[in-house]
Parts: structure tokens; sequence; C-alpha cells
């Protein structure tokens, strides 16, 4: 018998990805997706099943299906979207009733993989050039996400320490850029005019967007244990990656610079959160020798990772919306259209 896998945020970019990629894999037999909100790709053999975004349903399906992995990829790493209290409650409480799904009496999880992010590590001036997983912050957690993100892990922790026949595994994912991906850091660098901290050229450390999916693939594969950082090699300069893309900086003040950046939201600006802030500030790099070590091989470096990023960006501006888009344009999930040709005996399979 193949593998159960149980997938929460089956409605987010990398839940629907991570789905499209198991569904080409044979040796996985169920496929099982959790959000609050439909899918937004085509899924052939993924069954979406709607919940609250705290995943209170989940011990209850994980009995029902006796999935043997789940895959939680559905953490807010951005604060610029929820308010405080939905983002307390996807990934706080929801990490908590997926802990307590997996380590339940008779529980058939054996795989655990989380997706968590290197905003854990912060962004200050004392930091190291590359963290280590071990390493610890140079100053406490200042933002909202930060701090909840270091609350999941310490969930995920207790499960590792309570149940040693699980294999859970954390992967730290960096910045995250390409050519469908869209975050604080790619639609800045989209603008005419790209936002910067006079004063200031940190470093940054990218992960492609298929190198994040491969990743929790091979997490998943070899049944990792521990935490793992993911990013390609190479830290670049944010004045190299403007000109990379082509762009000019627009240097914000390093004194009041939230104020500034909420100014600049008037004109067109995207939203930048104080983690975005602190980036543009310090950068951050990371050590990626522990997931080597396991196995796994990047296809992607910094580098390209900006280039495929400004190629598609490209792309689209020359083309318009219709020149490849990203995940599930041009797609819409429909309930009974899905159940139809899942389960009607007149479709021909």
């Amino acid at each position: 018998m193949g593998r159960r896998v149980l997938i929460t945020g089956l409605g987010t970019y990398w839940g629907g990805r991570l789905a499209q990629a198991l569904e080409a894999d044979s040796s996985v037999d169920v496929i099982i997706g959790l959000d609050t909100r439909e899918p937004t790709v085509a899924l052939e053999r993924t069954e979406y099943v709607r919940c609250d975004a705290s995943y209170s349903i989940l011990a209850r399906l994980v009995r029902a299906t006796h999935v043997d992995t789940i895959l939680h990829t559905f953490l807010v790493v951005d604060s610029g979207s929820p308010d405080a209290r939905s983002m307390h409650e996807i990934n706080v409480i929801g990490t908590l009733n997926l802990v307590a799904a997996a380590g339940a009496p008779g529980s058939t999880v054996r795989t655990v993989v989380v997706k968590s992010s290197s905003l854990v590590y912060g962004s200050n001036r004392e930091d190291p050039t590359f963290f280590r997983e071990d390493a610890t912050r140079s100053r406490s957690a200042r933002t909202r996400v930060e701090r909840s993100l270091l609350e999941v892990e310490s969930y995920v922790a207790d499960l590792v320490q309570d149940h040693p026949e699980i294999a859970v595994s954390v992967l730290r994912f960096s910045n995250v850029f390409g050519p469908e991906i869209e975050t604080s850091l790619t639609r800045s660098l989209d603008l005419p005019a790209v936002p910067c901290l006079f004063g200031f050229d940190p470093r940054f450390q990218l992960v492609h967007e298929a190198d994040v999916v491969r990743a929790l693939r091979f997490a998943m594969d070899q049944r990792l244990r521990g935490t793992f950082n993911v990013a390609g090699d190479g830290l670049l300069p944010w004045s190299e990656m403007i000109a990379i893309a082509g762009k000019r900086p627009w240097p914000l003040p390093p004194i009041a610079t939230d104020a500034a950046a909420r100014m600049m939201e008037r004109f067109g600006w995207p939203k930048l959160p104080a983690e975005t802030l602190e980036l543009l500030r310090h950068g951050r790099g990371i050590d990626t020798s522990r997931i080597k070590a396991a196995g796994f091989r990047f296809d992607h470096d910094t580098v390209s990772c900006v280039e495929s990023h400004v190629g598609a960006s490209r792309l689209h501006r020359a083309l318009g919306p219709t020149a490849g888009g990203g995940p599930g344009d041009g797609y819409r999930y429909e309930r009974d259209v899905e159940a139809f040709f899942r389960h009607s005996p007149s479709v021909v399979r």
C-alpha cells in the first residue's frame, strides 16, 4: 500500500503546488487537502476538505483516513497579510491541533514535515553571516509573525520529544523568488523605483519556488528528522538585485522607516511588513550544509532566483496577464463539477 498524505493549506500557493507534485507520484495512494478556501489549481486525485483556520477537524480526519504523513504547508510568514488574531489561530492554534492529531493514541501518522521560515532567526546587525540551525537569535523577537513561528516550532519540538516514533522535520526556508510566487519583496522589486534604506545595502539569500516544493518532497520521502535550513547558494546585495531587474532605488530614511513606508503605500507601493523592513536594513544568510549532507541538491542559486523572477515579470509586462500567469490562472474550483468527474460512472477512466 502506498503513502497516505494529508496537506494543510491546500488552497494556498504551496499547498496546491505540492498536491500537484504528489499526484504525479505513483507511490502516493491518497492525498487529502485541508483549507478554509477552495483549491486554486486543477487537481485530479486530491480530496479537498473544507475546515476552519485552526484545523479543529484534523484529529477526526486522521482517525478516519489513516494518513501516515502530514505536510504542514500553511504557516503565515508575512505579517502584512492577516490580522494578529487570524495569524495566531492559523499558526499557533492550527499547529497545536496538528500536534495533537499526530500524537494521539492510535495515530497512524509516522512522518510530519513543517514548512517554517528563516524569520525565526530575525535580522539584526549583531547576526552572523550565516545562521546555523542551532543558532540563537541575537535579539528577542519583535514582530508578531516571528513570535508565532517560534511558538510553532516549540510545539513541534514537544511532538518530537513525546513521540520518537514519528519522523518530524522542520524546514526553515529563506525568502522565496521565482516566476510565479508573489511576496512583499518580489512586489517591491517589480516597482519602477525599488524601496531601499538610505545607507544600507543588505545581502539576501534566496530559494527558488521549485526548490521549495522539491525540498518538502525530499523531507517526506527521506523521512528526515530535525531542523534544516533551505536556501540557494550565494548572498546577493539588494543593490545588485535592483540592478538585475533594471530598476532604480528609492531610498527610505533609516529613521521612522515604518512611517515613510506607510506613506509610500498611498503611491502604489506594496505593504512592507516590519520584518521585511528589517531585512532591507540588515539582510540574512543561512547555512544549508545540513540538508545538503542529507542528500538534497538545489537546482537554483540566489542569482538565478532573481533572474527567473525578473524574466517572468518582463514577459508578463510585455504580453499582459495572459502570458503564463501563476498557478490557478483560469481555474475555478466548482464542487459539483469536481464530484462529477471523480465519481460519475459516465466518465471514462
